[in-house]
C-alpha cells in the first residue's frame, strides 16, 4: 500500500503537529506501508501546475491520502482524492477549542474556525484524532464522517541520552535545585499564567523550554509574562534539541486548559519525570492521578503538588517509573499498527461505495 502522509507548510511549522506527523512516518516505517510525503509531482505546487498544464497530471499516485493540516494544499489533495475515488483520511490536530488562547485574536477566530473545520473534516472518508476527548469535540460540531481516535504516540528513540544534557543545560540557563519545567510553545491555553503565578509563590527555578511569539501576533498574556517574567522563571525560546529540556528538568508542570493529547506530556513520562497536570477529561482518559501523575484543579492543589514533589524524591521516582510504563503503551509500533488498520478499513469502505454505485 502506498500512502500519502502530507503536512503542508512543514518547513514553516513548529510544535506538536510537526512532531505528530514525524511520529506517524516513523511508525509507518516499521510497517509494509510505503510513505509519500508530498502529493505534488516535482515536490512543489508550482511544479505540479506545470505538469498539469502539459497534460501529465500534477498529483503523484498513491492508494490513500492522509492529510495533517487544514489549509489550501490539504484542500486540494482532498478534492483530488474525492474526484478519483482515493480514500481520504484527515487528521484532526486542530479544533476551535484548542486554537483559542493561542495567538492574538485567536479567541475571535475560534468560532468561525469551528465552522470551517466542520465542513473540512466532513469531506473525509475517515477522520483520525488523538483522543476520545477530541472525538467528542468533533462529534459535537458535528463532523459528518467516521471519527477514530489514534494516539499520537511517543518516539522514545528521539529522547535517548537526555540525561547527558543535564549539567550543560542547567549551567546554560542558570538553573539549580529542583527545576519545575514545561516543554512546547508558550500559550495561555497551556497554562502560562498558572505556571508563572506558582513560580512567584515559590523559590524553585521554573523553566519553560519552547518558542514564543514576540511580534504583533503574540497575545497580550504571552507578551506580559515573557517580557517581564518572575525572577525565578526562564523562558528559553526555541530549543534545537528537546533532550536538553527533559534532561534539565525534574518536575514537569503542565496546567493546560485544553489539549487534544499532549505529546510533550508523554515525552516527559518516557523520560521518567514526575508530572503535574490539570484535571481535565483528556488527561483522565490516559493517566491516573496518584499513579503516573498528580492531577490538580485549583491553584492551591497545584501549589501543594509542586511542593510535595520538590520535597519528596521518592515520590518523584515512583511517579516517574510508573509514567514510563504508561508511555510505553503509546509506542510507535502500536501507532503504526493502528494507522495501517485505519488505511485498510477506509480502503475497503471506499471500494465498497464505488462498487455499489
Amino acid at each position: 500500500m502506498r500512502v500519502l502522509n502530507y503536512l503542508e507548510l512543514s518547513s514553516r511549522l513548529r510544535g506538536g503537529m510537526v512532531t505528530a506527523t514525524k511520529q506517524q512516518r516513523a511508525a509507518l516505517a516499521k510497517t509494509d506501508v510505503e510513505v509519500v510525503t508530498s502529493p505534488w509531482k516535482g515536490d512543489h505546487p508550482i511544479a505540479a501546475v506545470e505538469y498539469e498544464l502539459r497534460g501529465r497530471g500534477g498529483f503523484r499516485e498513491y492508494d490513500v491520502a492522509h492529510c495533517n493540516l487544514v489549509g489550501p494544499g490539504s484542500l486540494a489533495v482532498a478534492r483530488h482524492a474525492k474526484r478519483n475515488d482515493i480514500p481520504l483520511v484527515l487528521h484532526a490536530h486542530v479544533t476551535g477549542e484548542d486554537f483559542a488562547e493561542s495567538f492574538r485574536g485567536s479567541n475571535y477566530i475560534a468560532g468561525p474556525l469551528k465552522q470551517y473545520l466542520k465542513w473540512f473534516y466532513s469531506q473525509a472518508d475517515l477522520v483520525l484524532c488523538p483522543s476520545e476527548y477530541t472525538k467528542g469535540v468533533l462529534d459535537s460540531y458535528p463532523v459528518d464522517a467516521p471519527v477514530r481516535p489514534v494516539s499520537n504516540g511517543v518516539d522514545t528513540g528521539s529522547l535517548a541520552g537526555y540525561e547527558t544534557f543535564r549539567e550543560e543545560t542547567r549551567e546554560r540557563f542558570d538553573l539549580d535545585g529542583v527545576v519545575v519545567f514545561a516543554v512546547g510553545e508558550v500559550f495561555e491555553r497551556k497554562g502560562l499564567t498558572m505556571f508563572c503565578e506558582l513560580a512567584q509563590e515559590t523559590d524553585y527555578d521554573f523553566a519553560w523550554f519552547g518558542s514564543y511569539e514576540e511580534g504583533p501576533q503574540a497575545s497580550t498574556t504571552v507578551k506580559q509574562w515573557t517580557e517581564n517574567p518572575p525572577a525565578n522563571v526562564t523562558f528559553t525560546g526555541w530549543m534545537d534539541d528537546k533532550r536538553a529540556a527533559f534532561g534539565a528538568g525534574d518536575v514537569y508542570l503542565f496546567p493546560a486548559k485544553v489539549e487534544n493529547q499532549g505529546i510533550a506530556v508523554l515525552e516527559a513520562m518516557a523520560c521518567g519525570k514526575a508530572v503535574v497536570l490539570r484535571d481535565i477529561p483528556v488527561f483522565r482518559e490516559f493517566y491516573t492521578d496518584g499513579e503516573d501523575c498528580l492531577m490538580c484543579s485549583t491553584h492551591e492543589e497545584f501549589r501543594e503538588a509542586v511542593d510535595r514533589l520538590a520535597a519528596d524524591p521518592d515520590l518523584r521516582k515512583r511517579l516517574g517509573e510508573n509514567a514510563q510504563e504508561t508511555a510505553a503503551e503509546h509506542s510507535l509500533e502500536r501507532v503504526g499498527e493502528r494507522l495501517v488498520e485505519a488505511y485498510e478499513d477506509v480502503s475497503v469502505s471506499v471500494e465498497n461505495e464505488v462498487t455499489s454505485d
